[in-house]
């Protein structure tokens, strides 16, 4: 099966509309103008020769004469019939008289030779023969001149049509690459029209796939390594457990699980909100009595500042909030405090604590999953916490910032719409 190319399709409407075009007006200059055009020609041309040959009465001879002498002048075959359409003179061979059934003056064709027949007012016939003469065709030259035009429209679109379609390909193509599996495709964007726009919209969503499928890998590679520890821990356990059971055995395997169950919640968030680029807002949430409820988690933990409702998701901002709190206790020192403030467009919590901060160059890593600091690798955790609290903040339409060096030592802030 042949396969219908979009520039074929978009051609071959132009060419189809522009022959659409030739007939129609080739059928309409037939239908409303040569008839009446021709009436007047031929009753013009009847009268001038009526001026031009002897009267009906006059002897033959004269009227032969006349024929004669306007057959040489009009370089044509002529013959004259009376009303009874009998010859009555020719200046060359004869023609045939016109058919009974013609009562007026018009052209036909015998045998393809052109013939004029016209009737005189005097109720003769002259019938002139055209033949060999130019051939002038009205309609033809009409038809001619407007497929002429079709076809230089034509060859002058085809480059445009194709220049169209060839960016539709070049996408088709890019779109192709990504369903194979090369997430890093793109298309060149040109030009400003729609095409471009969906030139656009196609590679920023090449690159959000790439960028959620890349975040995919790594969370499975990492969770892969992750998972091994506390297995581990589990699996000597029970081996323990079974030749040497006590109480301090059982209670560090239920931790084991315990803590495995934990990483576990917070992969399958993280996937979750990978795939999900948006939470739930439709409830409003007491940002003051949220936060509120969870420094009361933690000693020496204090909140300052007020802030209006916000829409989101309740459980989603406690475990924002839970993390941000808990990161400052685990890698931070006390007091930790919680500050709220707002503008008229976005609610601002800020987490802060009294310790060294994050180095300079370590702010964009610590929102990556499963990253830890190199000092910090003995502290108990998984290195999700911040990555967490970003994908919560993005999920909201906010975002989770590293508070500047300049404006405090060790703080982390959260920004959410109001």
């Amino acid at each position: 099966m042949l396969k219908r190319r979009l520039r074929l399709q978009i051609y071959a409407t132009i060419i189809a509309s522009l022959i659409t075009v030739v007939v129609l007006t080739a059928l309409l200059w037939n239908l409303f103008n040569i008839d009446n055009r021709d009436r007047d020609v031929f009753q013009i041309a009847g009268r001038l020769v009526a001026l031009t040959l002897a009267p009906a009465n006059a002897p033959v001879d004269r009227q032969r004469a006349a024929i004669e002498r306007l057959g040489s002048e009009l370089n044509v075959n002529i013959t004259l019939f009376d009303r009874n359409r009998k010859l009555v003179a020719a200046n060359g061979p004869p023609s045939l008289p016109p058919a009974p059934s013609v009562e007026r003056s018009r052209s036909y064709r015998v045998h393809g030779d052109p013939f004029w027949a016209l009737r005189l007012d005097d109720g003769r016939w002259l019938v002139a023969s055209l033949a060999g003469r130019s051939n002038h065709r009205p309609l033809l030259n009409l038809a001619l001149l407007l497929g002429s035009v079709a076809l230089g429209v034509g060859l002058v679109s085809y480059p445009f049509v194709r220049r169209l379609t060839g960016r539709l390909e070049r996408l088709q193509a890019g779109v192709q690459r990504i369903g194979s599996g090369d997430l890093t495709a793109r298309v060149d964007v040109e030009g400003r029209d729609e095409i471009a726009q969906l030139a656009t919209s196609f590679n920023e969503a090449a690159g959000k796939i790439e960028k959620l499928v890349g975040a995919h890998r790594l969370l499975l590679a990492n969770a892969s390594h992750e998972l091994r520890t506390p297995l581990s821990r589990i699996r000597l356990g029970i081996e323990f457990l079974q030749h040497k059971p006590g109480p301090d055995r059982t209670a560090a395997l239920q931790q084991d699980i315990a803590e495995l169950d934990e990483l576990i919640d917070e992969i399958l968030l993280m996937s979750r909100l990978d795939a999900r680029s948006s939470a739930d807002l439709s409830q409003e949430i007491d940002l003051v009595a949220l936060v509120a409820e969870e420094c009361a988690r933690y000693a020496g933990c204090t909140l300052t500042g007020t802030s209006p409702a916000i829409p989101g998701d309740v459980r989603l901002l406690h475990r924002l909030v839970r993390n941000l709190l808990d990161n400052a206790v685990k890698y931070g020192a006390p007091p930790v405090t919680a500050d709220l403030s707002h503008t008229q467009t976005e609610a601002i919590l800020t987490i802060s604590d009294t310790g060294q901060g994050i180095p300079e160059g370590l702010r964009d890593k610590v929102f990556q999953p499963f990253y830890r600091a190199p000092d910090k690798q003995n502290i108990k955790g998984y290195g999700l916490g911040l990555a967490l609290v970003r994908q919560i903040a993005e999920a909201h339409g906010g975002s989770a910032i590293i508070v500047p060096a300049d404006e405090a030592k060790s703080a982390i802030r959260v920004t959410l719409p109001i």
